[in-house]
């Protein structure tokens, strides 16, 4: 009966593949194997009585109220010019050096994704407003498309990130389950403010292997012919007014987490109010922008919790027929023991990562594997960042990678989708070395969270 749960999951993604939507496709195929399963005797139906409890938790779940406050404040910035003004003001301090405008685009990514912490806004900002300078000013379109798309994904592991909060959701309840498996009753629990804090070490490190890459290896990709130079200065009070409203942003938000005055639910409450408030000084706010803005919210956080919802079925089902025994018994007979299973689970997600969303692998596939990694002692942090840079280097990854997509969807009709392959390879590399550091020195993830 185990397998039927195996037969249950590949259903799922082949639902996917066929183009239905993801909450639909996760509460249809479990109930319709549920009603098979109950027809022929081999499912128990008493655990559907759990589904209005589950539907119940999630909604008066108070971390997930989270979701439409970062994602109101990402969504704002993206269309209160913040980035223009950020972008423009760093190459006119960087413009002097052969590689300015890519470390600029580098620096203004990393800031972005730490203000919207949503990767498709990211990106797509990005594409919009660097990508014709970058090729204008001489560099190779698969650099310049690389180091875009790169950028870009820094939303998916520097805080605050729309998928670290819904990670820590998820990994909470995972970590109290398997130590309630152990027979520890009174379970200890991670929250979304520690993936904050253990992201913070591994999300810098990547910025700077990133600017690393691009010191030794842009002004190879620079074409000499092409190439302008830029003497514009900017003043100091230019700078500075284009730095400070995103710095204290960040500094609002990630600050009161980190110090302890507010939990992420309160900290993305400031961060969805100080989005506001900068619109309204860039003048960029009226009416119909408003409405734009949390209609694109409503949008996406309904989005995000009917596929929660679909996928809290679908675990309860998949749990009905034996599935997370069966991953047990995988697991326990991998030769190499916790190394080989947490090997086993990232392979599985980084190719997951491929067709899948991070949220529908954040709902579906953590929920089941990661109760039975944590009974086997992993640390819950050290998962959950290790899982959050995997799903980014998904997003990177030839030919099915989301960023790659969205940066199609901007560039210009002579940037060719072979250079955007070619682009993003280095920074796969990269991110898969920066996978490696984190598993052979967990440290890096755990140590700044044990020391707050």
């Amino acid at each position: 009966m185990e397998y039927i749960s195996l037969l249950m999951f590949l259903a799922v993604c082949l639902m996917l593949l066929l183009g239905y939507p993801v909450a639909y496709s996760l509460a249809g195929t479990a109930l319709i194997f549920a009603g098979v399963g109950a027809f022929f005797g081999v499912f128990d139906t008493s655990y559907l009585q759990a589904v209005p409890s589950r539907l119940f938790g999630i909604v008066s779940n108070q971390t997930l109220i989270a979701v439409p406050l970062f994602i109101f404040m990402g969504v704002m910035l993206e269309k209160s010019r913040v980035a223009e003004d950020l972008l423009l003001a760093m190459e006119q301090v960087l413009g002097r050096l052969k590689s300015g405008l890519a470390i600029s685009v580098v620096l203004v990514g990393m800031l972005l994704a730490a203000s919207t912490g949503i990767v498709g806004a990211t990106v797509v900002t990005m594409g919009l407003l660097s990508l014709p300078t970058m090729l204008k000013k001489g560099y190779s379109p698969s650099f310049a498309c690389g180091a875009i798309c790169a950028t870009g994904t820094l939303g998916q592991i520097i805080p605050p990130s729309i998928a670290l909060v819904l990670l820590g959701d998820v990994l909470s309840s995972a970590f109290q389950q398997a130590q309630l498996n152990m027979g520890i009753f009174s379970p200890r629990s991670v929250s979304v403010g520690d993936l904050f804090v253990g992201a913070l070490v591994p999300g810098f490190l990547l910025v700077g292997m990133y600017l690393l890459y691009v010191l030794v290896f842009a002004g190879r990709q620079i074409d000499s012919s092409l190439e302008q130079s830029d003497d514009t200065a900017i003043s100091v009070s230019g700078l500075f007014a284009a730095l400070f409203p995103p710095l204290l942003l960040i500094f609002m938000v990630l600050g009161s987490i980190l110090a302890g005055f507010a939990t992420p639910t309160e900290a993305a409450g400031v961060g969805a109010a100080g989005a506001l408030v900068l619109a309204l000084i860039n003048k960029q706010l009226n009416l119909q922008k408003l409405k734009d803005v949390m209609m694109s919210t409503t949008k996406v956080t309904s989005m995000v919790f009917l596929i929660l919802i679909g996928a809290s079925i679908f675990s309860l089902v998949f749990r009905g027929f034996g599935g997370e025994e069966l991953i047990e018994e995988l697991f326990a007979s991998l030769p190499g023991g916790v190394f080989a299973a947490v090997l086993l689970v990232m392979v599985v997600i980084f190719l997951l990562g491929f067709i899948l969303d991070f949220i529908e692998i954040t709902f579906v596939v953590v929920p089941l594997v990661a109760p039975v990694l944590l009974a086997m002692g992993v640390d819950p942090i050290w998962l959950g960042i290790m899982i959050a840079v995997n799903l980014q280097t998904s997003f990177l990854t030839p030919p099915f990678g989301f960023a790659l997509f969205y940066l199609r969807g901007v560039a210009p009709p002579e940037v060719k989708t072979s250079h955007i392959y070619r682009g993003v390879t280095p920074f796969i590399f990269i991110q898969l070395l920066l996978l490696t550091c984190l598993a052979i020195w967990p440290n890096l993830v755990t140590w700044l969270p044990s020391l707050l």
